[in-house]
């Protein structure tokens, strides 16, 4: 759609609500006559220049805006539990009731509920920019996160409309869009490439990427961030952009499908006057082309005063003052403390609020004296204009097909209509397959950008792999040298599964990025998982190899080259088996210090129990379910097959039967002698040269016969799925992102 198209038609839809004085609405039928002929204007692609001067010279009526958002009675608390509650003695009465014996009782002494939000009430329009203001604890970003659909339904009472009709919650996901307070970014990645990669996440597949390419264009220019736009987001180690930068990147990656509806939390915070008016100075230009716009601001300077419309004072979840910023004077005339000339009106306000919080009675003054006031004020306007409340004329659905045509909300801009408003917009902008190749696209340009974290892997498995050669150097077919191969294998196989720790810092770093992302819609949880998986096979082909060539041959496995290439895929599906269990792992447990903690005690444990320590007939019957768990026994075991599976090579031949014994230090003719005494005894001719033990010998001492080693294979691969699944179900449960 061009930009004079949406341009125009914003223009023409004009101002609803103006500084307080209520406008009147067109007719229901003039407004959807003139939706219906805005969408044949945007589908043929014509300016509906026309169009907008005809509805100006037909009618000289203020116009209606189509967006009219409204909660009620919005009320939340949560129950706060003592740490420790003393027992009332010789059965005396407690004081919150119930005797010390009555467990309901003891129930009340130990718990209380606090409310965060106490019947609020409010609404707000497109065109404007609504701040909620309060000291700390009023429940400003409560009051946000309630908005947003961010508070669990069973705790949050009241009701949140748009255009008179409820928001489900998946309609609201698709239309509107949070920002956090935390700047929520990665360090590596240029402005440009940021707002890039949300523009292929949110813009659906119909846009060309050279459309995309302008819209991200036009958001740099937008956001006031040209100059920056090459530049690196940064962190502590790496030097980027500045704080109030980072604070319009993060808007920008919301922002870029242009939702109707915008939430922010304190937006402002940590920022220097000069940023902190840049940010609202950008959100208002947002608002201004037709959004509603609704941020929580602790205290606002005087600039920002001039650029805000609607304001919504909260004291201990309580509303304290609902109206435009030019009634605060006389509000608070009304109540008896004028404000001082030349005084900043939201500071006048707020030290009024927390000196009455101070005060036996707190703010319930100022409370009541609201709703008197607001009372009056709306019983002024009704006898003035006649009606209420202003009406919208647009049904939710025309609202938003109306918004569509004039270029909001892009990313359901080839959505068809349905009977009801969540049909008419898709719960993801592009399919699967397109998501996964963005997003491995963004984790490789990440890897590129920070080649040291792969560097440092892969020198950990390479020195592992040399000292590893070098200690079990050309291991000879002796008894001691089966034992040292053995050890070898046990060694080989916990390592690479120890190597994999390093992965759970890897999403416990990203977790905050994918949980803001995917809580609005922008690609879908299945999508993460899969290319999360994807990305992650490349470095560990290279890894496997690396570890695989430098002690195959060293040590002096048996197989060729048939050996060396099954060799490798063991350890290859190893590191895919460990990488996905500390996958797994780092979307259940949020610190990493506590996942390395798990992570190293588990890997501990199967080692204990892969066989190599004790062999499986040998482990107590209550412990051998974990023998079947053990990640480290399927790899152990193929390795072993792949070595000893040949039934003609002999380990054990004639005397070397005494060589892990205590006749070890015998003289060899005594040996002999005592082979020969064993003969007899046994009916058997043992010589000195006579084959004693194979390689399916030692198998069958080592308990593995039950798989082959194709076998051990595959479950170890399988265990690698095994694990993404369950990381895939951890992010469903754990990415609620909702207050209870």
């Amino acid at each position: 759609m061009p930009r004079i198209v949406a341009e125009n038609v914003v223009d023409s839809m004009g101002s609803f609500y103006e500084r307080g004085q209520v406008a009147a609405s067109r007719s229901l039928g003039e407004l959807l006559k003139y939706v219906g002929d805005i969408r044949k204007e945007a589908n043929s692609e014509e300016t509906p220049a026309h169009r907008v001067l005809e509805m100006s010279e037909t009618s000289s009526e203020p116009r209606s805006l189509p967006f009219v958002l409204k909660f009620d009675n919005l009320t939340y608390s949560v129950k706060l539990k003592r740490k420790m509650a003393v027992p009332a003695l010789f059965g005396q009465r407690e004081r919150l009731g119930g005797s010390s014996m009555d467990p309901v009782g003891r129930e009340n002494m130990f718990s209380r509920s606090k409310v965060l939000l106490n019947d609020i009430s409010g609404q707000a329009r497109d065109g404007e920019l609504m701040a909620v203001l309060g000291a700390s604890g009023s429940g400003k970003s409560t009051l946000i996160d309630a908005l947003a659909n961010r508070i669990a339904k069973g705790s949050l009472k009241g009701t949140v409309t748009l255009n008179g009709e409820q928001l489900e919650s998946r309609l609201l996901k698709v239309i509107s869009a949070y920002v956090m307070q935390d700047d929520l970014l990665f360090p590596m990645l240029t402005v440009e490439e940021t707002l890039m990669f949300a523009a292929e996440f949110r813009l659906p597949r119909t846009f060309s990427k050279s459309k995309k390419k302008l819209r991200v264009q036009a958001l740099i220019d937008q956001l006031g961030l040209r100059n920056a736009a090459k530049t690196v987001i940064g962190d502590e180690g790496h030097r980027g952009v500045s704080g109030g930068e980072r604070r319009r990147v993060s808007i920008g990656i919301d922002i870029i499908h242009d939702p109707i509806i915008l939430f922010l939390d304190e937006p402002t915070s940590g920022l220097d006057s000069t940023s902190a008016y840049m940010v609202v100075k950008v959100l208002q230009r947002i608002a201004q082309s037709g959004s509603i716009v609704i941020m929580s601001v602790h205290q606002p300077s005087y600039r920002l005063l001039g650029l805000l419309d609607r304001l919504l004072f909260l004291s201990r979840g309580q509303t304290v003052y609902n109206g435009s910023p030019s009634d605060l004077p006389l509000f608070f005339s009304d109540f008896g403390h004028p404000i001082p000339d030349k005084e900043n009106r939201t500071e006048f306000a707020l030290d009024l609020i927390r000196e009455l919080e101070g005060t036996p009675g707190g703010t319930r003054s100022l409370v009541e004296f609201n709703k008197t006031w607001q009372n009056l004020k709306r019983s002024h306007n009704t006898t003035t204009t006649g009606n209420e409340t202003p009406t919208h004329g647009l049904t939710l659905k025309e609202a938003i097909s109306a918004s569509i045509s004039r270029g909001k909300l892009v990313s359901g801009a080839g959505a068809n209509n349905g009977n009801n408003p969540t049909s008419m917009v898709p719960t993801f902008a592009n399919p699967m397959w397109m998501e996964m190749a963005v997003l491995s696209k963004r984790s490789f340009t990440n890897s590129r950008r920070m080649p040291e974290l792969f560097g440092i892997r892969l020198a950990a498995v390479t020195v592992t792999g040399f000292i590893l050669a070098t200690v079990f150097w050309n291991l000879d077919s002796s008894p001691r040298g089966v034992q040292e191969r053995l050890g070898f294998f046990a060694f080989a196989m916990s390592t690479t599964f120890y190597t994999c720790a390093d992965a759970l810092p890897v999403f416990l770093q990203e977790r905050y990025i994918f949980m803001r992302e995917t809580a609005y819609n922008a690609y879908r949880r299945s999508s993460y998982v899969l290319s999360h998986s994807l990305v992650a096979i490349p470095s560990l082909i290279f890894l496997s190899l690396a570890f695989a060539a430098i002690t195959f041959w060293a040590v002096g496995l048996a197989g060729g080259v048939s050996g060396f290439l099954f060799y490798f895929f063991v350890i290859l599906a190893s590191f895919w088996a460990g990488s996905s269990f500390v996958t797994f792992l780092s979307g259940i447990v949020p610190h990493v210090m506590l996942g390395y903690t798990i992570v190293v005690a588990i890997l501990a444990y199967f080692l204990l129990f892969s066989g190599f320590f004790i062999t499986r007939d040998r482990i107590p019957g209550y412990w051998i379910w974990f023998h079947y768990m053990s990640l480290v026994k399927y790899p152990y075991e193929a390795v072993l097959q792949n070595e000893f599976d040949d039934p003609v090579k002999c380990f054990v031949r004639g005397t070397q039967i005494f060589d892990n014994s205590p006749l070890a230090a015998v003289d060899n003719a005594v040996k002999v002698k005592l082979l020969q005494s064993m003969s007899g005894s046994l009916g058997v001719n043992i010589s000195g040269s006579t084959c004693l033990t194979t390689g399916v010998d030692i198998l069958k001492q080592q308990g593995i016969t039950d798989l082959s080693k194709w076998s051990c294979l595959w479950v170890t691969v399988a265990w690698g799925f095994f694990f993404r699944i369950l990381f895939y179900f951890s992010l469903l449960l754990g990415s609620k992102n909702k207050r209870t």
